[in-house]
């Protein structure tokens, strides 16, 4: 009985320290609210039309802010939308977004986009449910298409070692935070 203990001891005590080397070795590897605009920036604009009931576009780039504290980004965003028979809107789209790692186009990009509001500056009031709904289709094909930041191949060193040793990845006040550990 005394030598199971003994056994249970030891094997505690070599798995928490197995635990705590591993936070040792840990390397955060930051990027900025100014890196993510920058890669949409180089992006092309992107359009949807759904069965000829509605046409929504996103010509320009979404502003993203990494200031909230739910571990969110947030998206702000102005959608071309057009009707049948109407004339041409563009209305400004706001959400959050989470953020993920694709291990085989060593990119992040930003996932599960919400909409939060959709308004048409022009007239002050919340858009009908479809435009709300085209927009946040329109979002979420967006941030499936374009990364928001891609680890090169040929980057800096911590670049390089996180295309191999991501553990995981969050978004904070003003940056996104990659995790790297060899554990």
């Amino acid at each position: 009985m005394q030598l199971a203990r003994a056994l249970f001891l030891v094997a505690a005590l070599l798995t928490s320290g197995l635990s705590l080397a591993a936070g040792l070795f840990e390397r955060e590897v930051v990027f900025s609210q100014a890196d993510i605009e920058a890669a949409l920036a180089r992006a092309k604009p992107l359009q949807l039309s759904y069965g000829g009931l509605i046409s929504v576009a996103l010509n320009e780039p979404p502003t993203i802010r990494l200031d909230g504290d739910d571990g969110r980004a947030g998206i702000a965003s102005a959608v071309d939308v057009e009707m049948p028979g109407g004339r041409p809107l563009r209305v400004d789209v706001a959400g959050r977004a989470g953020v993920r790692y694709d291990d085989q186009q060593k990119a992040f990009f930003l996932e599960n986009p919400v909409v939060d509001s959709v308004t048409i500056p022009s007239r002050r009031k919340e858009a009908n449910p479809l435009v709300r709904q085209a927009a946040s289709q329109l979002l979420a094909s967006y941030f499936r298409s374009k990364p928001v930041y891609v680890l090169r191949e040929n980057g800096n060193l911590q670049e390089m070692t996180a295309r191999w040793l991501l553990k995981s990845v969050r978004i904070e006040a003003g940056r996104v935070v990659a995790v790297l550990s060899p554990f």
